[in-house]
């Protein structure tokens, strides 16, 4: 009786794993920057959005209760002419600041500029 050996395995050997596996890193480490780029890319686009809407409500409310340039602004009667609710915090939790009606209405805290930077935004005139 002769034990015949079998030299044909249909089997993956262990380089060739290894290899797989190394390409599936790199293109896992080539993927996630952009990806995180373009989370932070939608936040701050969120956030410009937000301050936009809110500079929208006051200039309505400014116009329709007969306000002046350099005026103080009521953020909770502005805040009616807002579809949503007013957003004291943006999604980094840092405070809008609202000034006077007229130029600098709202503005978006430097912290969260800096912590969007490098992302391609451009922030205008919040």
């Amino acid at each position: 009786m002769f034990i015949e050996i079998r030299r044909n395995k249909a089997a993956f050997t262990l380089v060739e794993i290894m290899i797989v596996v190394a390409i599936i890193g790199l293109l896992a480490a080539l993927a996630i920057p952009g990806f995180v780029k373009a989370r932070k890319q939608s936040q701050g686009r969120r956030i410009i959005n937000d301050a936009r809407q809110m500079d929208a409500a006051i200039v309505q409310w400014a116009l329709k209760k007969g306000k002046k340039d350099n005026d103080a602004i009521n953020t909770t009667e502005a805040a009616t002419y807002l579809k949503s609710e007013w957003k004291a915090n943006d999604l980094l939790n840092n405070a809008y600041s609202v000034g006077a009606v007229g130029s600098n209405q709202v503005k978006i805290s430097g912290t969260t500029k800096t912590a969007l930077d490098g992302v391609g935004l451009d922030w205008g005139p919040y």
